[in-house]
């Protein structure tokens, strides 16, 4: 269900009585086992009743897609679906593989919510080892300073001075006598 004019937000469903008596503009229903023939006509007069501008059934079983047109205040079958471009949404509709396939008006095919599901999961664990490898680079240059602040006394110990630690380990005179 696509509503223009009114805000966006997740409801359980669309009562058009509390959204300022503004009609859905367009409305896709998609067929299950579950569905009845009176139960699909119910909704499908409830629609046009309403004012609902484009009307869209499909079925999955069949990758078959049907669309209305609101005319007159009637919703008026469309002829031919294949390549049907939305008046309202300027997507277009392609049913030609296995599946139905929408576009959006830059041309781009919406993705499917199993592709936006992978795609998220994905991301996650890329977001997830990208975080991994900073908490280990941390590490790693902790362990590597205090290397360097262990070998300071050591150093020290050989004879060498304090300047001369400091440029063995790549400190500042003020670090090797900051840790020592």
């Amino acid at each position: 269900m696509v509503v223009f004019g009114r805000p966006k937000g997740d409801r359980r469903s669309y009562k058009q009585f509390q959204e300022e008596g503004i009609a859905p503009q367009v409305v896709f229903e998609i067929l299950s086992k579950s569905n009845t023939e009176a139960e699909m006509l119910a909704k499908f007069k409830f629609y046009e009743r309403y004012g609902v501008e484009e009307y869209y059934l499909y079925d999955p079983a069949i990758n078959l897609l049907k669309g209305w047109l609101q005319q007159n205040k009637q919703l008026i079958p469309i002829g031919n679906m294949e390549g049907w471009l939305s008046p309202r949404l300027g997507c277009r509709f392609e049913t030609a593989g296995v599946s139905l396939e929408l576009y959006r008006p830059d041309g781009q095919r919406m993705e499917t919510y199993v592709e936006t599901s992978k795609r998220a999961q994905q991301e996650s664990q890329r977001a997830q080892q990208e975080a991994q490898r900073a908490q280990q680079e941390a590490q790693r240059a902790q362990q590597e300073a205090q290397a360097r602040r262990d070998a300071i006394p050591r150093l020290l110990g050989l004879g060498l001075s304090v300047e001369q630690v400091a440029a063995a380990l790549g400190l500042s005179v003020e670090e090797v006598n900051q840790d020592f």
